[in-house]
């Protein structure tokens, strides 16, 4: 039984590779800054030259400094600097999702209405720190929980003569601090559904969102180079604390070290960015002492935004991420075979935009790694025949947004392998393509 609550722990936490952004342009922001969404968005979540600024700042711009309470600091007496009102928004989504093959013994075609519901604490709370935050009900689970998480604390000051931004991060989710959309926790697809099949194996940098806490630092130098190191621990929501690992498929072990840089460079009409990020990580599943299973990622990035009209752009973003494993702890539950493990994940996508109202996408993904019929079993739909972790595919999107705050969206998804194969991958008959999914999605934003 606890190698099979172990499993299903792993195959729930992988989920996460091909689930989206829970988050867009928010109208707080907008109320903020005087601006539209469009002032910081190509499309939302994707971020211009001006939203990375923003969030840079610690998304503390604010347009008219007559609706901030302040009150000047002295040597006995606290200063005070926050918003005349709460930084507040929120979001709907509804939903109709529907595979080529309905799951065995389950409806096809669904309708959620809502899929979730978001409220958002986001803006500036003073004038140096700002946050996103995101909770969000769950139609499935029934229930509100922590969804993305920001704080940021941010500033500038000069080096060498150039403009040095630097601050403080604290998120619960890695790489959710990051200025751009080519890495996992901001990368496409920008919608998704919550319950269609997905490959099971995916790299640790993309499974802990919102199980994690982690602190640490960033910097920009003459807006060109930019750097991020953080240190996460465990964070499980939820959970009784302090916690005794138990039913979690992650615990970390001491601190797990996640690292980025990123050179950018600006000219009239294209925004280059070139980077790199990783991450560290010893983990026991489902204890907090005893053998550990050690983690480790690397990844390049890139992202490339062209004018192409006056008002047109496209996009292209690309990520590589290469995982190295050994799983002492896996292999004494049963749950991995002895030796060295490796992931390879491949992500690319372009986009053009048509002003800021219309948006095409079409994405590329593919998975590769050690074969191990223990850490990738058989079950049907969601296992592997052959333990394989292979996985290939493309999704097209087409998004609508007759407002800026409403975004209709058509995505189809097609996988030429999924765990392992393309014909009867799970042994129990089902193809690749029976998990080919069409969604589509309406999202409200107040």
């Amino acid at each position: 039984m606890k190698k099979l609550c172990i499993h299903l722990l792993l195959a729930v936490s992988l989920l996460f590779l091909l689930r989206p952004p829970k988050a867009e342009a928010l109208p707080s922001y907008a109320r903020q800054t005087g601006l539209p969404c469009s002032g910081c968005h190509y499309t939302p979540p994707e971020l211009n030259p001006a939203g990375r600024r923003f969030k840079l700042l610690g998304y503390v711009d604010r347009a008219d400094e007559t609706k901030v309470v302040k009150t000047d600091g002295g040597k006995k007496r606290a200063a005070l600097d926050l918003l005349e009102t709460l930084p507040l928004s929120a979001w709907l989504e509804t939903s109709f999702t529907s595979t080529k093959s309905p799951v065995p013994g389950t409806q096809n075609g669904s309708v959620e209405l809502p899929q979730d519901v978001s409220l958002f604490l986001s803006g500036a709370w003073t004038s140096h720190v700002g946050s996103f935050l995101q909770v969000t009900y769950d139609t499935q689970s029934d229930h509100f929980s922590m969804d993305n998480t920001d704080i940021r604390y941010a500033n500038l000051t000069k080096l060498g003569g150039k403009e040095f931004v630097y601050g403080l991060d604290l998120n619960n989710n890695p790489t959710v601090e990051d200025l751009w959309n080519s890495t996992p926790a901001w990368g496409y697809p920008f919608v998704a559904d919550d319950w269609a099949p997905t490959p099971s194996a995916a790299p640790i940098i993309s499974s802990l969102a919102q199980d994690v806490a982690g602190f640490g630092g960033y910097m920009m130098w003459d807006n060109h180079l930019y750097a991020d190191a953080a240190l996460y621990r465990s964070g499980h929501v939820g959970a009784a604390q302090p916690t005794d690992g138990s039913g979690f498929s992650y615990n970390i072990r001491g601190l797990a070290p996640y690292w980025r840089v990123a050179w950018q460079q600006l000219t009239g009409k294209t925004q280059y960015e070139f980077g790199t990020y990783g991450m560290h990580m010893r983990s026991s599943p489902g204890a907090i002492t005893g053998p550990e299973d050690d983690y480790t990622d690397y990844a390049v990035d890139t992202q490339i935004d062209r004018t192409i009209a006056r008002t047109d752009v496209l996009s292209f973003r690309a990520t590589y991420i290469r995982e190295n494993s050994n799983l002492p702890a896996s292999v004494i539950l049963g749950a991995a075979s002895p030796g060295n493990h490796h992931l390879n994940t491949f992500l690319t996508n372009a986009e053009y935009h048509f002003g800021n109202k219309y948006s095409g996408a079409f994405g590329w993904f593919d998975t590769s790694g050690t074969i191990d019929a223990l850490l990738f079993p058989q079950a049907a739909v969601s296992g592997s025949a052959n333990g394989d972790p292979r996985g290939s595919g493309y999704i097209l999107n087409f998004s609508y947004w007759p407002w800026q705050n409403l975004q209709l969206a058509a995505q189809y998804t097609g996988y030429t392998k999924f765990n392992g194969g393309s014909t009867n991958y799970d042994a129990a008959g089902r193809n690749a393509d029976g998990n080919n999914t069409v969604y589509l999605v309406a999202r409200f934003i107040f």
